[in-house]
């Protein structure tokens, strides 16, 4: 069974909204695969960043919450992370083994951070993975554009050596053609 994973796309991210690489239209793609994944009865799972640590996405506070323009529902699953990588010190790998899930459909914010992490831990604990290729964003930083850092990730995880499977990279439009 398939999960849609929604990495981090919380409100202090997207402050403001053009700091994100195409923004709107990953906002946009996000929805669309969880209405998808909402109709089949397929979970979907925001991950969220608790950055207390690090002085940012405090819990309980506005830039903690998640994207209102996300339309999460009370169904929808809500995992906590303190770490770039959503399984580390987390009840995700529980969660996705009590719904029998061996399939991760990966979506969010930051490419170069939480989702690279994410891809990477999803596929050491043998999880087949498909990353939706224009479903997840970063910011410019002074050594890359961030558009090139979506490219590059999606590259990078796709030259990745097998683990049950290589790396499905995939847009969003061809993804929901396939469900």
């Amino acid at each position: 069974m398939k999960a849609l994973l929604i990495i981090d796309m919380q409100r202090g991210a997207f402050d403001p909204m053009d700091a994100r690489y195409d923004a709107e239209g990953v906002i946009e793609r996000i929805n669309q695969l969880s209405s998808k994944f909402r109709m089949l009865g397929l979970p979907v799972i925001f991950v969220q960043h608790d950055g207390s640590r690090e002085g940012f996405f405090i819990p309980g506070t506005e830039r903690w919450e998640i994207l209102p323009e996300l339309g999460k529902r009370s169904d929808d699953l809500v995992v906590g992370k303190i770490a770039n990588d959503a399984f580390y010190k987390t009840d995700l790998h529980r969660i996705l083994k009590e719904k029998g899930v061996d399939e991760l459909v990966i979506t969010g914010c930051s490419t170069d951070f939480s989702v690279d992490c994410t891809v990477k831990a999803a596929y050491s604990h043998d999880y087949l993975v498909t990353v939706i290729s224009n479903a997840h964003t970063t910011r410019s930083r002074p050594q890359m554009t961030a558009m090139l850092a979506v490219d590059y990730f999606n590259l990078l995880w796709g030259k990745l050596a097998p683990t049950k499977e290589k790396i499905k990279l995939i847009p969003c439009d061809e993804f929901l053609e396939s469900l």
